[in-house]
């Protein structure tokens, strides 16, 4: 939303390797003024529907934790779309494999009918400890 963000992300598999679990928390060497932020995300895979599922918990409550997120891969992006109370929005999954990167592009539909980057983060490896 117009500023750095400096989350650390750690992805496992659970629930029977079913959902992978996105663990975003801001970083605790994110500058003092970076708003706090922590959420849970579960992505799976409903091979009847042939389409990916996205669940968000995060710490602004159930609100928007009711909405599901629906996805499809297209090459090396998984894109999801979202109908929350407020307006449709965007989550974009894309693989750069020649940086070995992720690209996480987040957009929101304004009341003007308008799509607008509401983030557009950059998933790095960490080094090994």
């Amino acid at each position: 939303m117009g500023h750095d963000a400096h989350h650390e992300i750690q992805a496992d598999w659970v629930l029977n390797h079913q959902f992978l679990r996105i663990h975003e928390k801001t970083a605790a060497a994110a500058p003092k003024t970076e708003h706090p932020y922590e959420a849970t995300w579960f992505l799976g895979y409903d091979p009847i529907s042939e389409k990916y599922v996205l669940h968000l918990m995060d710490i602004y409550g159930a609100r928007f934790s009711e909405t599901l997120g629906w996805g499809w891969q297209e090459g090396n992006q998984i894109k999801f779309v979202f109908e929350y109370p407020d307006g449709p929005f965007h989550t974009t999954f894309r693989w750069n494999p020649d940086s070995g990167t992720w690209q996480w592009l987040m957009e929101q539909k304004g009341k003007d009918g308008k799509w607008s980057p509401f983030a557009d983060l950059k998933l790095t490896k960490s080094a090994s400890p």
